[in-house]
């Protein structure tokens, strides 16, 4: 029998197109020869590893919903570091979790407050390695949400400029402390331009702000309320956060705002599930430092499938961090840190 027309279709186009003198799979078919080709290259020097510091005497809390990755004490993170350092991690995000919360969450802005004294820890161990601090309250408020508490209309919810005032005391405090970075994540109007004047008030015009520029009220983020000791005690933060929903175009806007106010790093979170706005933003703002969060969930469920028995652990997670750098990030904040430079030593 000939070939349908259909067939033949395919054919002529292949033609066209230069098959069989154009294949491939030339490309492909040795070792030596997909490396060389390789446009993404993945690097430990652009990944930073979240730990998250409690205020407790236990050494290490497992954090169930995450394997791997425990609360740490003071000491236990005395640890963690000198093995951050072995790796050659890009460095570590700091998250706390007080002994005491209160209202305002007044931990995070005190000199003596865990994220402070981790600080000081991590330099005393390893003073060349990068410290970023996440700039926020949830941690550390007793109701869980990002910042003082307010109304807008009908609805409750965070109050933006007196939060504002606060994410300057808490950023300023971590710079005294020793913090190289620091990470406003709460998504409020005017964050990063509240900090930097507050930085450059204090003295500190070299601490450079990376934001949370895109930052979406994401189902992913489960595994970290946990880790963090962060879950909203009423509502949720979909009146603070981006919906998921929303036009691409306000992820851009937000970036945009953010670059005015003078943020020198921009970060989309979740990083997988939203790989089309960090190719975006990564496009429309060229020479732009473009960091992605690959959040909990995205990290908690492919452990769930891998202990399952239905996906290969190592190859997903390698897979997953392959595909936020060539969708343009140029940092990664990974849970898999740790394990993929010892999969990538293998």
């Amino acid at each position: 029998m000939g070939a349908t027309p259909a067939r033949r279709l395919i054919i002529e186009r292949c033609r066209a197109a230069g098959f069989p003198t154009v294949r491939m799979r030339r490309l492909r078919y040795h070792p030596a020869i997909r490396q060389l080709v390789q446009a993404v290259r993945l690097d430990p020097g652009r990944w930073i590893l979240p730990l998250f510091v409690h205020a407790r005497s236990e050494p290490r809390v497992p954090i169930s919903s995450m394997p791997g990755h425990d609360q740490l004490s003071l000491d236990a993170l005395r640890e963690e570091i000198e093995e951050v350092k072995r790796l050659g991690l890009g460095g570590v995000l700091l998250f706390g979790i007080p002994d005491h919360k209160d209202p305002l969450g007044s931990d995070a802005t005190s000199d003596q407050g865990i994220i402070c004294r981790a600080i000081r820890v991590i330099k005393d161990v390893a003073p060349e390695l990068l410290v970023i601090t996440d700039e926020c309250f949830c941690e550390y408020t007793s109701h869980g949400h990002c910042g003082a508490l307010g109304k807008a209309g009908a609805y409750d919810t965070v109050d933006n400029d007196q939060t504002l005032r606060m994410l300057g005391w808490q950023a300023v405090a971590h710079a005294r402390a020793g913090a190289d970075m620091v990470a406003p994540s709460g998504m409020m109007d005017g964050m990063v331009g509240a900090i930097r004047q507050a930085l450059d008030q204090a003295g500190f015009t070299h601490v450079p702000i990376m934001s949370y520029s895109a930052k979406y009220a994401s189902a992913f983020y489960g595994p970290f309320r946990e880790a963090a000791e962060s879950a909203p005690q009423f509502g949720d933060r979909r009146s603070y956060q981006m919906d998921p929903a929303a036009a691409a175009e306000q992820a851009l806007r937000e970036v945009e705002l953010d670059l005015a106010e003078g943020a020198d790093i921009v970060m989309v979170k979740p990083a997988t599930s939203y790989l089309d706005i960090i190719q975006l933003v990564k496009e429309r703002f060229p020479g732009v430092p473009v960091a992605a969060y690959n959040v909990s969930g995205e990290y908690s469920m492919v452990w769930a499938a891998a202990e399952k028995g239905w996906l290969d652990l190592q190859r997903v997670a390698l897979e997953m961090l392959t595909a936020i750098h060539r969708a343009g990030a140029d940092i990664i904040i990974t849970y898999w840190a740790k394990q993929a430079v010892k999969w990538l030593e293998q």
